[in-house]
């Protein structure tokens, strides 16, 4: 199957239209909307309650070490869908590469546990 430039042709054409119509949309409301500036508008505000104190607040590192684990056993679902789809097809080799693969997940998910990475103490 050959491909052809002007097979590309209505993709490029939506994402045309799409960039199109957000920046008109953009300029359309600077352009249209109301221009009243205060003190009071431009406080920070948060679900009706007064900000006190610092908004820098610094997190632990144990909460982003958390979403990294969950990003990346996350990501090996997306890896068993598609084998779990092709089975079949797939026969006995690709049964073998499957318990290699969830084999190597299992021991980076006994060696998180081990140095107690999901421990927030």
């Amino acid at each position: 199957m050959q491909s052809n430039q002007l097979d590309y042709l209505p993709i490029f054409m939506q994402m045309g239209l799409a960039v199109g119509f957000v920046v008109l949309t953009i300029i359309g409301s600077s352009f249209l909307g109301p221009k009243r500036s205060s003190v009071n508008k431009d406080k920070n505000f948060e679900s009706g309650i007064e900000s006190i104190g610092n908004a820098r607040v610094p997190f632990s590192v144990k909460y982003f070490l958390v979403a990294i684990l969950f990003v990346l056993f996350d990501v090996e679902v997306i890896f068993l869908y598609p084998w779990a789809i092709n089975f079949q097809e797939l026969g006995m080799q690709g049964m073998i590469k499957m318990v290699i693969f969830m084999s190597l997940l299992l021991v980076g998910f006994f060696y998180i546990i081990k140095k107690k990475a999901l421990e927030w103490d």
